[in-house]
């Protein structure tokens, strides 16, 4: 049997061994928000279409979700240190081809290799996490993933504002190397080997059914934001993919040895832990894809400057995420969960007043209210479910949590953005001059730029301030999701007691399983 860490390492190597991990989430999140920046970039260097465009980022999104699953059996059958490995090295090489690739469609199979290495990573990342830690140090280490998570995907557009300022593209997928090389090295020395006790098998028909359901779902999302839901190329595979899912998890049912052991989610923790941790990230969507949009658009700053402007928010989710396991068990985890979700809603709603001239003060205080809510909510939700898990499951466990998260986030990108698109364009009623009209109607910046090439202040600041409008409606919406979260965290999250008595059921299943 697999020995769990703790057995084997003092604390002190167990939390080199997690910053080693979390450098590696880090460049894995850096990468997933650092393309937006470079985009422009590509499309001159590549001659790329607005095709090949949106295909540098859905071969990325597609597969992720894709991969996620297969990633936590192959490491709970193969050995969780291994598939860490072989997905930092493709991770690694990915990089250097996108660095490196001289046509749009090598970089395309690069960023294929990219996200297939990152899926790898962050789903074993966190697996390893069980094994490392006991539940007493666990939800720290699971507060500091989500940090570091979250400054991932700030840092991206920092990071890649600079090399795209001062250096050559490439340099923007390259800085990945040295980091999978240390993470490399670091899980070489650091972090122990886990696997299953029981070698699981492998569930081909259910690899490729939850495979092929993910990936549909994911693209009619994608479909979904760029042409609006009642559009066909969007409602089709959403569709296709509910179907396929479902047929995915009434099938599991009958295998001998599934992908996915449906005996995890007769526990609550874990079930409602998941669900949760995706309403966060569904909560959370607003600010970072209105954000960024906001201060280019609206206050007309750079791509630096306006990943800058998102520190707070990041400085706010660490400062919640990390005492999260304090929090918890004070409060417990229903309530720790439900006043993270209450925070993120006050400071959404603080948010949706945000007018033309706010200033930085007032844009700084709402948004490290809703990073510290997010913080607080998403490491107890996701802890929650992790401590439910035994180590035999710990790779398909936190595998499922991932996936639902990482399709979360096209969902939530898709349903903000029709929501700021639908006030936007309302708000511009029809003083926008018919010849110009589908331009200005498309996008803020299609009307900025459509303004200032006219030289009207009266345009600019109709599409300015339409814009804003928009952002705030869709900041309301996404703070009733926020209150959906407090309210079901509060329904269904079992207290103190319940957890307590579930976890003992769930560790006489896990030994019964073992004998």
């Amino acid at each position: 049997m697999a020995q769990r860490s703790q057995a084997v390492f003092s604390p002190a190597p167990r939390w080199w061994a997690a910053a080693a991990l979390n450098l590696a989430v880090l460049a894995v999140g850096m990468d997933a928000t650092i393309l937006a920046v470079a985009v422009p970039k590509l499309a001159v260097v590549f001659h790329a279409s607005e095709t090949d465009l949106v295909w540098f980022s859905s071969a990325y999104l597609l597969t992720l979700a894709a991969a996620m699953l297969p990633a936590g059996l192959l490491g709970d059958r193969y050995g969780r240190k291994k598939v860490l490995l072989v997905s930092l090295g493709l991770f690694g090489a990915g990089s250097l081809g996108c660095g490196l690739a001289t046509s749009d469609v090598a970089f395309v199979l690069a960023r294929i290799a990219v996200a297939a290495g990152g899926s790898g990573v962050v789903v074993m990342a966190l697996s390893t996490f069980t094994v490392l830690f006991d539940e007493a140090e666990r939800a720290k280490a699971v507060g500091i993933w989500a940090a570091v998570n979250f400054i991932g995907v700030a840092a991206g557009p920092i990071l890649g504002g600079w090399i795209l300022t001062d250096y050559w593209w490439g340099w923007v997928f390259l800085i990945n190397i040295p980091v999978a090389v240390v993470g490399l090295a670091g899980t070489v020395l650091l972090v122990p080997e886990s696997c299953a006790q029981q070698q699981p098998g492998i569930d081909w028909a259910g690899i490729g059914l939850s495979a092929a359901g993910l990936v549909s779902l994911t693209y009619g999302f994608v479909e979904a934001g760029q042409y609006g839901w009642g559009s066909a190329v969007a409602l089709g595979p959403i569709a296709a993919g509910l179907v396929v899912l479902f047929g995915f998890l009434r099938f599991e049912h009958g295998v001998p040895e599934p992908l996915v052991d449906m005996k995890m989610f007769a526990s609550r923790p874990y079930t409602w832990g998941v669900l949760l941790a995706s309403v966060g990230v569904l909560s959370m969507i607003a600010a970072l894809f209105l954000l960024p949009q906001y201060f280019q658009g609206v206050l007309g700053l750079d791509a630096m400057g306006s990943g800058l402007r998102l520190l707070p928010l990041v400085g706010g989710l660490a400062a919640g995420a990390i005492p999260a396991e304090k929090v918890a068990k004070v409060v417990g985890a229903k309530a720790a969960v439900a006043t993270g979700f209450v925070l993120m809603a006050l400071g959404l709603l603080l948010g949706a007043t945000t007018g033309l001239r706010s200033g930085t003060g007032f844009l700084t205080t709402w948004t490290v209210v809703v990073g510290l809510g997010m913080g607080v909510a998403m490491a107890t939700a996701a802890s929650a479910a992790l401590s439910q898990l035994s180590e035999d499951r710990a790779g398909i466990g936190s595998a499922v949590m991932q996936a639902v998260n990482k399709t979360g986030g096209p969902f939530g990108a898709a349903l903000v953005g029709s929501v700021l698109a639908g006030a936007y364009r309302a708000h511009l009623g029809t003083s926008v001059p018919a010849s110009f009209s589908a331009t200005v109607r498309a996008s803020v910046f299609n009307g900025v730029a459509v303004a200032q090439r006219l030289g009207s202040e009266a345009l600019l600041q109709l599409v300015r301030s339409s814009f804003v409008h928009g952002m705030d409606v869709a900041l309301v919406v996404s703070a009733g999701l926020a209150l959906a979260g407090a309210a079901l965290a509060c329904a269904f999250l079992p207290g103190v007691r319940a957890s307590v008595e579930e976890e003992v059921q769930v560790g006489r299943f896990a030994r019964t399983q073992e004998g």
